[in-house]
């Protein structure tokens, strides 16, 4: 009889916990649905919303919008916000941590075929870097990286400051040396010589990095997926290689 009863009892338990974890689910889809719906009727502009996420923030849900653009709102979307969000206990900055996440590009689906590779000591590490050759960063950046060793760099190309950017970057390209020809630019300001040759491949690196919102030069990738926007120093790049 009590074995019956304590039978009964942990089904009764169960069936309510499994209810409860339904409803629990259902509400955050309506929530989800609430607050797609408010969104495209009050704020067109920011549609279509690719994903909308909790955050640890209670009350507070992420609008992943165009596939990398982040806001936040309640779980009404009666408000919207445009910012960093941070968590204070951890120290951890969570908007840029997410942003790394979905912006992360897979290093093995580089079209290296498009790439200009240069090779330093046994060129064991890698990484690759989207630059313009016009791009004041970019030559401060190359300073650096003329000091790395045993390092395989792969250097795209990317045009995107005007015509005089993809003259440079069609004369370098077609060069008999590519490598040599971008460094004596970069480094030693020796403008390179104007050849004709196939530079469909800028056009590729072009396209390829407004299809992957490469916004600015130098913009760095590594192996892991880690995207680095601008010049950074010698010792933070040293740090990032060294987690690879």
């Amino acid at each position: 009889m009590y074995q019956h009863l304590f039978h009964r009892t942990l089904a009764i338990f169960f069936g309510c916990f499994l209810s409860c974890l339904v409803g629990t689910t259902v509400f955050a889809q309506g929530e989800e649905a609430v607050i797609r719906k408010n969104l495209k009727e009050r704020m067109p502009h920011i549609q279509p919303i690719d994903e909308v996420r909790r955050t640890p923030m209670p009350g507070l849900f992420e609008l992943r919008v165009d596939g990398s653009d982040i806001y936040y709102t309640d779980a009404s979307g009666h408000f919207l916000l445009q910012g960093q969000l941070i968590d204070t206990r951890n120290q951890r900055n969570l908007t840029e941590e997410r942003l790394q996440k979905i912006t992360a590009i897979d290093f093995k689906t580089l079209p290296l075929k498009d790439a200009i590779t240069i090779v330093r000591g046994n060129g064991e590490r890698k990484m690759a870097v989207f630059e313009d050759p016009n791009c004041g960063y970019c030559k401060r950046f190359e300073r650096d990286l003329s000091k790395l060793d045993n390092i395989t760099v792969y250097l795209f190309l990317y045009p995107i400051l005007g015509k005089d950017s993809a003259d440079k970057s069609k004369a370098i390209w077609c060069a008999k040396d590519p490598a040599k020809s971008w460094q004596d630019w970069m480094l030693r300001d020796q403008t390179p010589v104007a050849t004709q040759c196939d530079t469909a491949s800028l056009k590729r690196n072009v396209e390829y990095g407004q299809k992957m919102k490469i916004t600015g030069t130098p913009t760095t990738l590594l192996p892991d997926g880690t995207r680095v926007p601008g010049a950074i120093d010698m010792a933070q790049l040293e740090k990032l290689l060294a987690k690879q």
